[in-house]
């Protein structure tokens, strides 16, 4: 409550749970409006309800644009929402409304890193062919062979003793994903990130060390594509890197290795890789994210690809994390409202 002991009107555009949102329950100045179904929040029952709201929690299918922020009104404070990605908040108009953003980083790290390895180990072992095949009752009739179903193994073996695994982009997902990948005797780490950031070589040189690699480099995208046997896409999203993983990058890959993306579907050329596929540029790809979803069909190309793995966005789907992301979404929203110190609060002094 204010001074004079108005409560502050908040849009919740989804149930967070009873855990979180008991924290919101319990906080007397907030006056909660909350979308009463186990579905996605309807834009017409937003629109209806965020005129005179101080804050909002939203979730990725909630687009917060020009025409929200009109219809809320000079009232909003605070839009906080259960993401680590910020691409559906205009965050121009945040920024010119003067209007505080709230996300959930570093939450997910540990989730992603682990669904990335998944992604590279059934991309690599036919995993997703292996369960079709059980699921569709023929495993008693496929003919076994000496080398049906096999793939290119991850770990090192005696034959095959250096393995390469690249990143695009390197931040903290991408660094816990190499820390996963250590035990199965990976040797090089080699990754691309944002072109005009400096080398970090005392950096790399503690990471190749401690994980006992003989290298970690930053190279340029063309080696990265050429030397890479698995590579992990763990870039943000945006115009910058917008299908930054297209024809001329999968070309140069090595037909063994394996493309696994787990940030933002945009970032990779489906036409593009499903051609790959089809036409064995590569071996196989895992993808947690796909352009345009969730309007993925079983005629889009790359769903009729059988080395690509493909599940529905779900890298940060464990209870702990989703438990942490949506009581951070909370925390950063009571914390704008309040005048306390939001734990993850958007940059915004760059966006104009």
């Amino acid at each position: 409550m204010d001074s004079s002991g108005r409560r502050f009107k908040v849009v919740v555009c989804r149930n967070l749970g009873p855990d979180v949102m008991s924290i919101l329950e319990a906080r007397p100045e907030l006056d909660l409006v909350v979308w009463p179904q186990d579905s996605a929040c309807e834009r017409s029952w937003l629109m209806e309800n965020i005129s005179g709201a101080t804050g909002v929690i939203v979730m990725l299918t909630d687009k917060v644009n020009a025409e929200l922020l009109d219809k809320a009104g000079p009232s909003l404070k605070v839009v906080s929402t259960m993401s680590v990605g910020y691409e559906h908040i205009d965050l121009k108009e945040a920024a010119q409304r003067g209007l505080k953003v709230g996300y959930t980083p570093d939450v997910l790290t540990d989730a992603v890193a682990d669904l990335s390895v998944m992604l590279a180990l059934m991309a690599g072992r036919n995993g997703g062919t292996g369960v079709d095949l059980v699921q569709r009752g023929q495993w008693g009739t496929f003919s076994w062979a000496p080398f049906g179903l096999c793939g290119p193994q991850l770990s090192t073996t005696a034959a095959s003793p250096t393995r390469k695994i690249g990143f695009l982009g390197f931040g903290r997902i991408a660094q816990a994903t190499l820390a996963r990948l250590v035990p199965f005797g990976i040797t090089h780490c080699l990754y691309s990130s944002n072109p005009s950031s400096l080398p970090n070589h005392a950096r790399d040189a503690a990471l190749a060390k401690q994980h006992k690699l003989q290298a970690v480099s930053k190279v340029d995208i063309d080696e990265l594509s050429r030397e890479s046997d698995v590579l992990f896409v763990l870039a943000p999203g945006g115009g910058e890197t917008y299908h930054i993983v297209n024809e001329t990058l999968l070309r140069k890959m090595k037909r063994t290795s394996i493309l696994v993306n787990a940030s933002r579907g945009t970032l990779v050329d489906s036409d593009a890789l499903a051609k790959a596929l089809r036409e064995g540029w590569i071996w196989g790809a895992g993808l947690d994210v796909v352009e345009g979803e969730p309007n993925v069909t079983i005629d889009h190309p790359l769903v009729k690809e059988p080395r690509c793995v493909i599940v529905p966005h779900i890298a940060s789907a464990t209870l702990e994390t989703r438990l942490e992301m949506a009581t951070r979404a909370a925390q950063n929203l009571i914390g704008a409202i309040l005048g306390w110190e939001m734990p993850s609060q958007v940059n915004l002094s760059h966006v104009s």
